[in-house]
């Protein structure tokens, strides 16, 4: 079984969705068009009955991925997953890099702001607020093209204090970690124990010194579960570089802290979705993992928003899964932060638009071509005007030869064109496999 087709009627109004065989009979007959690709949509150009049957949406929210899924009745209509981006926080680091690094260099002048310092009610930073909108996008894209369906999401809770703490209680919740104490210095050295962390005190050197685990030139912070008691003697500049007993530390501490971030994320997501979506029905995950056994899926997020779908039984599931990874088409920066080899023109000018090469010889970033050896995959990029790298589903370069990873634009094959969105639909075996 395919997944289904979105439609809607001539007057815009959802209907039911459609098997691929009859979505190509009609676009072929001239009476439906192509209006929209992420999820593939058509409309039709002639009256219809516009008879429904009852709907429910899935909803497999998350921080990297989401997984959506159309039932009805006992069967499975459309399964499919979404794929975030996760460089959004280290771009806007890079670019506050680039900012302070201007204020010493000759670039063109740029008159202060200082009108824009107040964050409003309900404020989130960039990156958390690209991932929480995103959320909410693909739940409304879906419910556009569905004909009153009803809404299952499962969310996250996290109580962060008992992940820090296993043991908290009672007034424990209201009293920080830093309670009683006035300064994070003063509660790091007396949690420590007065004792370096590194040498267990073997090196008797009575200078202590607290370092952050997580190195701020690395997105730490100075929360006292980053910081650390340590003496002069380990605190050295070759302890700090790879290989070194300060560095070490990073490895683990990042796991912590990542496992944290995302339960963070989770914890306002919940919210946010709550807010928009106040008729929908929500569940969590350990009810998902029940009722997937049940139901004898494997685990995987296009199955887990099957599950949540709240079908009772499966007589018909897709064997593919619709796949939309997100792509990153512009280059927004100002100015290059190392001007390119051979560049003739000073590096001191906004050159936006000549740095964005979106199209050559009527081919597109992102576009779905064929290599004339078969394989498939979207154009990451252009050099010069006549040839462009090509990637793979997974991230890798595909070439005609070992020697050059760009290939001439006269050998691709145009399949589809894409815009932000890398839409590709795999077996669910591949899925698994991958």
């Amino acid at each position: 079984m395919q997944n289904r087709v979105f439609v809607i009627n001539r007057q815009g109004e959802p209907l039911m969705p459609c098997k691929q065989q009859k979505c190509r009979k009609l676009l072929q007959a001239g009476r439906a068009k192509v209006i929209k690709k992420e999820p593939f949509t058509i409309q039709l150009l002639f009256g219809s009955t516009g008879y429904k049957q009852p709907l429910a949406i899935g909803v497999d929210s998350g921080q990297h991925h989401i997984g959506l899924a159309v039932t009805s009745q006992d069967k499975a209509l459309f399964q499919g997953e979404v794929s975030l981006r996760q460089d959004v926080h280290k771009l806007l680091d890079t670019r506050r890099i680039y900012r302070r690094g201007r204020r010493n260099r000759n670039t063109r002048y740029r008159p202060p702001r200082f009108l824009n310092r107040a964050k409003p009610v309900g404020w989130l930073p960039p990156s958390v607020a690209s991932k929480v909108q995103h959320n909410i996008n693909w739940i409304r894209r879906f419910q556009a093209v569905l004909p009153k369906a009803e809404l299952h999401i499962e969310v996250g809770k996290f109580d962060m204090a008992k992940m820090k703490q296993p043991g908290i209680t009672g007034l424990g919740y209201q009293q920080g970690d830093k309670y009683g104490y006035e300064t994070a210095k003063q509660y790091v050295l007396d949690r420590d124990n007065y004792t370096c962390q590194i040498c267990q005190g073997k090196n008797k050197d009575p200078k202590l010194k607290i370092h952050h685990i997580i190195y701020r030139t690395n997105g730490g912070t100075n929360q006292v579960s980053n910081l650390l008691t340590v003496c002069a003697t380990c605190h050295t500049q070759a302890n700090h570089q790879a290989g070194g007993k300060l560095y070490a530390l990073q490895a683990k501490q990042f796991q912590s802290h990542r496992f944290l971030k995302s339960a963070t994320f989770m914890n306002i997501l919940r919210r946010r979705l709550f807010m928009a979506f106040p008729e929908a029905k929500f569940q969590y995950g350990a009810q998902t993992t029940l009722d997937r056994a049940k139901l004898e899926l494997s685990k995987a997020h296009y199955n887990d928003a099957v599950t949540i779908s709240g079908i009772q039984k499966i007589a018909q599931q897709p064997t593919a899964v619709v796949m939309f990874r997100q792509f990153r088409k512009k280059k927004r920066s100002l100015h290059e932060a190392t001007a390119r080899k051979g560049r003739k023109v000073p590096n001191i000018a906004s050159k936006r638009n000549a740095k964005n090469t979106k199209f050559s010889n009527g081919f597109y970033l992102n576009d779905y071509v064929q290599l004339p050896n078969g394989q498939k995959g979207n154009i990451s990029g252009f050099s010069g005007k006549t040839t462009c790298y090509v990637k793979s589903g997974d991230g890798h370069y595909l070439a005609m030869s070992s020697k050059y990873k760009y290939i001439n634009l006269s050998k691709l094959k145009v399949i589809r064109h894409q815009n932000n969105w890398n839409v590709a639909e795999i077996n669910t075996a591949d899925y698994m496999m991958a």
